[in-house]
């Protein structure tokens, strides 16, 4: 008898889906990838049901969904909403990932740990982080990631304390993590957070630089790694090149080394791979979210 083939249905609340991750998805063996707009958290349970019963025990095991968005806590609400609407035995996998945020902070984490590990000798837990583009979804998630590993995260807006606290407070309910808000745009309060924080973490939109060497230089002995993921001149972080991956910035009476956005979104793009494959190769439903990608992460960082 003939196999069905595999099925990837793609749900964005956007108004289109992400070139970028159809093309992931058909690399990763999916013999299509079909694009729905416009759906959803409202829409979401009745678009899951929609695709689960009409192929039956069979051909369920060859239908998964994948949620994208710009949106980060949304993408996360409809991941849950999702996997409540399933009706087993119909029941089909699900992987959230809007604008690739779930996989660039997983494998944002993950670089700052190993590189925590292997020069410093130490973890995540305890460390003082500073979150720069902390309100947009990848400063959202690295955020929540930190805070989850026992962190203490400052998580900080250019466009001021308030907007960082509607942040912080989203976080806090939706996650149950607490994070300090920063006004991370002015420099007196961006240097006394950088000068507690051992870590410091660029996710502010491409293009635009949070962080100068100069400020780098006075951070204090303290500083273990920054990371940045933008890879779009100017840097992030001044100093920090896109190819860096540990290395050594050669800060005055400071160890601290940098990790690129290149040598973060290798394993990025290894994540999102590994994943797609999975859904695709699982005898049982999965659900990634963005724990998962960290998870996967730590897997494919090497």
């Amino acid at each position: 008898m003939e196999q069905p083939p595999y099925l990837l249905h793609f749900a964005t609340p956007g108004a289109r889906v992400s070139p970028f991750d159809v093309n992931m998805a058909y690399d990763a063996g999916w013999d299509a990838v079909i694009p729905y707009a416009g759906v959803g958290l409202d829409d979401i349970a009745a678009f899951t049901q929609d695709a689960i019963f009409s192929r039956g025990p069979r051909g369920v095991r060859r239908t998964a969904l994948f949620i994208g968005g710009r949106d980060a806590l949304l993408a996360a609400d409809m991941l849950q909403a999702a996997r409540s609407a399933m009706v087993p035995p119909f029941e089909v996998s699900v992987f959230a990932d809007p604008s690739g945020a779930y996989t660039t902070a997983g494998a944002m984490i993950a670089k700052v740990e190993q590189a925590l590990e292997r020069v410093f000798q130490r973890g995540l837990s305890a460390c003082r982080v500073l979150v720069l583009g902390g309100t947009g979804p990848v400063g959202l998630l690295v955020s929540t990631l930190a805070a989850q590993a026992g962190a203490q995260v400052f998580l900080g807006s250019h466009s001021g304390e308030a907007a960082a606290r509607a942040a912080s407070d989203a976080l806090a309910r939706r996650f149950g993590v607490r994070c300090t808000p920063l006004h991370s745009g002015d420099a007196q309060q961006r240097a006394r957070a950088l000068a507690q924080s051992e870590v410091v973490l660029a996710v502010a939109k491409a293009g635009v630089q949070v962080l100068s060497r100069r400020e780098l230089e006075t951070s204090g002995a303290h500083l273990l790694v920054a990371a940045d993921v933008n890879a779009v001149p100017p840097e992030g972080i001044e100093s920090v090149a896109v190819k860096d991956d540990a290395r050594p910035l050669g800060l005055p009476g400071s160890a601290a080394v940098g990790i690129g956005a290149l040598a973060i979104g290798n394993v990025k793009y290894k994540t999102e791979q590994a994943l797609l494959r999975q859904l695709r190769e699982t005898e049982q439903p999965r659900y990634f979210g963005f724990v998962e990608c960290l998870e996967e992460a730590r897997r494919q960082r090497g």
